[in-house]
């Protein structure tokens, strides 16, 4: 025979358990608020549109439930704000890099190619990582090789894997992973 408290313990680590019972529908609502303020910056408040807003913000709510369902995240918005301000910050200066290695012809270039030994899975979020990594001055990712990403770089020289290394540590903070 089990306690009470086994059987909530149980429950919660089950698929059917207290934290899908709990999780969903505050993840339902959360979506659905944020796809209809969506909808309402994209389309207006026009009475007319609004049951067409509703399917729409349904459907969408639906959608991100089926496709990312919620789960333990332990985001931090702290560092999400951080990764933002770093994102911004590495495409001014990947743009500005990229520029004036267009420009001046006296720049040294060793052109070629470096992996780098991803520690995110294959999914969603070594996609994000590939992404803000190709904002990296003079890099971009250009495939996988045996589990490791593969980056074309403008100048091999750099300090691509240590700045590839960083980009993961910040994604990994934002994240929660750490």
């Amino acid at each position: 025979m089990t306690s009470p408290g086994q059987r909530d313990a149980r429950a919660g680590a089950s698929p059917g358990g207290a934290a899908l019972r709990y999780g969903l529908p505050r993840s339902a609502v959360s979506r659905a608020a944020w796809f209809v303020a969506l909808w309402l910056v994209i389309a207006g408040a026009e009475p007319a549109d609004l049951p067409v807003g509703a399917v729409a913000a349904a459907a969408a709510t639906w959608t991100s439930l089926l496709l990312l369902p919620p789960g333990g995240a332990r985001s931090s918005p702290i560092a999400i704000a951080r990764l933002a301000l770093r994102f911004l910050y590495e495409s001014i200066i990947a743009g500005a890099d990229v520029a004036r290695r267009a420009l001046d012809p006296r720049l040294p270039l060793r052109p070629g190619f470096v992996t780098y030994p991803v520690r995110f899975p294959p999914g969603a979020t070594r996609n994000v990582f590939t992404t803000l990594t190709s904002l990296l001055p003079g890099t971009v990712p250009i495939g996988e090789e045996s589990g490791e990403l593969v980056y074309h770089c403008l100048d091999v020289d750099q300090p691509v894997i240590s700045q590839l290394a960083a980009e993961e540590a910040a994604l990994s903070r934002a994240l929660g992973d750490d």
